[in-house]
């Protein structure tokens, strides 16, 4: 059995709104004044990412995810599963260079 940990939405709706586009890229994800660490990036919209990683970070830590060739991202962790996690980005990004 898998336990997740997720915050609520504070009205109750949907949270998602922009296209979740499948991906597998090598990269970090570091809680602020942390080191960062090893991640596998699997899905990335505009205004979030799904990442696995076998570090463990808490619902609501603010995180950088860092990509290779990319500008490092500022996100906060809305929700664990394992080695998974899926974070909210501060700003939105442009997913130029990502989609087909």
């Amino acid at each position: 059995m898998i336990k997740a940990r997720i915050a609520n939405a504070e009205d109750g709706s949907e949270r998602r709104r922009d296209e979740r586009i499948p991906v597998d890229i090598e990269g970090k994800v570091r809680e602020l004044g942390m080191e960062g660490s090893e991640a596998r990036v699997l899905n990335l919209s505009e205004s979030g990412f799904m990442a696995e990683t076998t570090a463990a970070f808490d619902v609501g830590a603010r995180v950088w995810l860092i990509i290779p060739g990319r500008e490092r991202a500022s996100a906060v962790v809305r929700w664990t599963a394992g080695h998974r996690l899926g974070a909210e980005f501060a700003e939105p990004v442009s997913l130029d260079g990502v989609k087909d």
